[in-house]
């Protein structure tokens, strides 16, 4: 079994969310849904990447094809 890109990003964005808030990431970790699709970890409810100066950040498209975190969320692999 390996991790998926999709559980790699997840991790990453847990991580910079703990960084940022200087918070603890364990319970973030310990509430995931786990789930293994092709030989591969998905997390069904990965972390919300919450800027820290949203004010900062461009304007978001209203396009759902846009979405810059798509890759927190889409299962399919390239």
């Amino acid at each position: 079994m390996k991790l998926s890109n999709q559980a790699l990003g997840a991790i990453m964005a847990a991580l910079q969310n703990s960084l940022s808030y200087q918070t603890d990431i364990v319970p973030v970790l310990l509430d995931w849904d786990l789930y293994i699709q092709d030989g591969e970890l998905f997390v069904e409810n990965p972390p919300y990447l919450e800027p820290l100066f949203p004010e900062d950040l461009p304007e978001m498209s209203e396009d759902p094809e846009d979405n810059l975190f798509d890759f927190l969320t889409d299962t399919s692999e390239d």
